[in-house]
């Protein structure tokens, strides 16, 4: 006859053993479950562990009361001595619930960019059977297209400043709650006329123009300087595989149940999102109850925008060459982003011959570099940054590897011979671009931390106009000229890109 019995014994050890973090792991005070358990105590300058193990022993030649009065005082001691290293019983939780909250905060953003762009690239697809439907000519399809970007201009600066003093929850929740109604009634208004759908589209706009400012703010509160590269990247890939996302299934919901489903499914994902966000998400860790010390300890020392902002110092932060850098930067660094990505298929269909479905296929691919490379970079960023590299040079090596790689490639499509070769320096050039995400993309944290929303929204209204005109402009000059033109002008802009970047940006703080 047996049964089963603890048995333990003691292992001392120096106090390395917890040097680390001044405190038992949790990996020495959770239980993994039978035959066998370590357990920590300190006692003195000393650390006791515990090995438990359950055997097989005969139960008429061993009493184990004795042990196991002294193994329910050890228990005792191990909780005495876990309080004073702050170590409490809460939390001793599933490896699930101990997921950085900073890093759930980047998720969330991550979600709602990647919900963005769905809905923006949407109507790229849609406008098709809509325009075939009510018989809106080429004139009126490019009139929709462009409402968009009349109220995406308004609020990059407003937003920027609502940000800054409200806080980012607020700002960006409102974002997403107002273009996903705006993508969910664009069905409607579109069935009403032309001028109704026109104020929706700039609805859609005005909601995803907060995005960016909003987004900027709560990481420059969340996220410490050494893990920012890579958090901004990830944000900013949910940007690229939300239009691969849209792009793949904007077809297939049309096939199946009409255009209007697209904006309906599509705008119905921001209730979901919303309703995660509001119950966790909060603009700063200084607002989070459930946030764990060790964790805000680490946020709040390493982050350096803690008070909240209550006038926007415009003097100040339009006096500072960093500033104009960005923005000069931001501008030409667009213009070559919107032309490639507005224009591709046409290149694609005209130069390369491709037919419709062959240069929409294309057109993905661009958009999945972009997300490998966005956070390929963020990851060398910030390695290079806690191997001891400055942040300044950090900026300067990414964003000028985002200038010079697209001109590089671009240069190389005059010499190309085969449509093959051709993708793939399209590819190539948008996959260094994604470079500039631990560049520009960055330095509005670094240069203003308080202020990031507002700088942000100056640089990106930069940015989105030269979109806009470098959209305008290819057209222009491809009724004059030809693609080869086109790309010298974009190549052109790259160049002073990297001139006035490397000569007047930092990655240091000159706005506090």
């Amino acid at each position: 006859m047996s049964a089963r019995a603890l048995f333990y014994s003691p292992i001392l050890q120096s106090p390395p053993y917890i040097s680390a973090r001044n405190k038992l792991s949790r990996a020495e005070l959770r239980p993994r479950g039978l035959p066998r358990l370590l357990l920590g105590v300190l006692s003195g300058d000393r650390v006791c562990s515990f090995r438990v193990s359950v055997r097989d022993v005969k139960s008429e030649s061993y009493n184990v009361s004795e042990k196991s009065v002294k193994f329910e005082e050890a228990l005792k001691d191990i909780a005495l001595r876990s309080e004073d290293l702050g170590v409490d019983s809460e939390s001793l939780v599933p490896w699930w619930e101990e997921f950085p909250k900073r890093w759930f905060i980047v998720v969330l953003c991550f979600s709602a960019f990647l919900l963005c762009n769905m809905d923006r690239v949407n109507m790229s697809i849609a406008i098709l059977p809509m325009s075939a439907e009510f018989n809106w000519n080429p004139a009126t399809v490019g009139l929709i297209q462009s409402s968009f970007f009349w109220g995406y201009l308004l609020t990059q600066i407003a937003g920027g400043i609502w940000a800054d003093t409200v806080g980012g929850k607020a700002v960006l929740g409102f974002g997403v709650v107002w273009w996903s109604i705006a993508t969910a009634l664009t069905p409607v208004a579109a069935k009403l006329g032309l001028p109704f759908l026109l104020v929706v589209r700039v609805f859609m706009g005005i909601g995803e123009g907060v995005a960016m400012p909003a987004m900027n703010n709560i990481l420059s509160k969340w996220v410490p300087v050494a893990e920012r590269s890579r958090s901004l990247a990830l944000v900013y890939s949910g940007m690229y595989l939300g239009s691969v996302t849209g792009l793949a299934f904007s077809p297939f919901l049309i096939h199946r149940f009409g255009w209007p489903s697209v904006f309906y499914s599509f705008g119905s994902l921001g209730t979901v999102w919303f309703t995660v966000w509001l119950s966790k998400a909060h603009s700063s860790p200084a607002e989070d109850p459930q946030l764990r010390p060790a964790e805000k300890k680490l946020i709040v020392s390493s982050c350096a925008s803690k008070e909240p902002v209550k006038t926007i110092p415009w003097g100040l932060i339009l006096s500072k060459p960093p500033v104009w850098a960005l923005i000069v930067s931001h501008f030409c660094h667009n213009w070559g982003t919107f032309i490639l990505l507005t224009w591709m298929p046409t290149y694609y269909n005209q130069v390369l011959h491709f037919n419709l479905t062959e240069s929409g296929l294309f057109c993905v691919l661009p958009w999945l570099t972009m997300a490998f490379s966005a956070n390929l970079g963020g990851w060398i960023a910030d390695t290079l940054v806690s191997k001891g590299l400055s942040v300044t040079t950090v900026r300067k090596i990414m964003q000028s590897i985002g200038f010079l790689g697209p001109a590089f490639f671009l240069t190389q499509l005059s010499h190309v011979d085969s449509p093959a070769m051709a993708v793939l320096c399209m590819a190539c050039s948008q996959g260094t671009d994604a470079f500039s995400q631990s560049g520009l993309y960055s330095n509005h944290q670094d240069i203003a931390p308080r202020y990031s929303g507002v700088l942000l929204g100056l640089s990106n209204t930069a940015g989105v106009l030269a979109g806009v005109f470098g959209t305008a402009a290819t057209g222009y000059i491809l009724q004059h000229g030809s693609w080869d033109d086109v790309f010298k002008v974009s190549v052109g802009l790259y160049l002073v890109g990297t001139a006035v970047w490397n000569l007047f940006s930092t990655g240091e703080k000159v706005v506090d």
